[in-house]
């Protein structure tokens, strides 16, 4: 299980790719990230930029409104989980570099464009020994009793 800073990271990696994705910092953000999945193995990083290329198309093909913001939801916690996967996967000591790589890679992606805002709407919703993750600026507002 990661400590709370690496799900954070994880977190902002998933956001980038998905803020990266339509803007000047897509080729660098996917290059850098394929490499980082890709360990060093042509066909790794060759399946990675396929994988973020679809990621790619199925942002774009959403276009915009509430559709387009559960897509953006979806491939944000996708890439999440994947980056999570990876950082599990890897000693202490590269851990680290890797995690310097994809806060540069977020850089990128932040300057690149403005960032983008969701908004979910958790009303007359319950949870039980729940999780709900997410990046970047949150607001959270009880209604219950209103």
């Amino acid at each position: 299980m990661l400590v709370e800073g690496l799900v954070a990271v994880a977190a902002a990696g998933g956001t980038a790719v998905v803020q990266a994705a339509g803007t000047d910092a897509w080729n660098g953000v996917r290059g850098g990230l394929a490499r980082l999945f890709g360990r060093g193995e042509p066909g790794r990083e060759q399946a990675e930029l396929e994988r973020l290329d679809r990621t790619r198309s199925v942002i774009e093909a959403a276009g915009d409104g509430e559709e387009a913001q559960q897509v953006q939801i979806a491939q944000v916690a996708r890439w999440q989980t994947r980056i999570e996967t990876l950082l599990e996967e890897l000693p202490p000591a590269e851990q680290q570099l890797v995690v310097a790589e994809l806060r540069a890679l977020v850089a990128q992606a932040e300057a690149a464009g403005p960032v983008q805002r969701v908004h979910n709407d958790f009303g007359r919703a319950s949870f039980t020994n729940s999780q709900v993750l997410g990046s970047g600026n949150m607001t959270v507002t009880n209604n219950y009793d209103k």
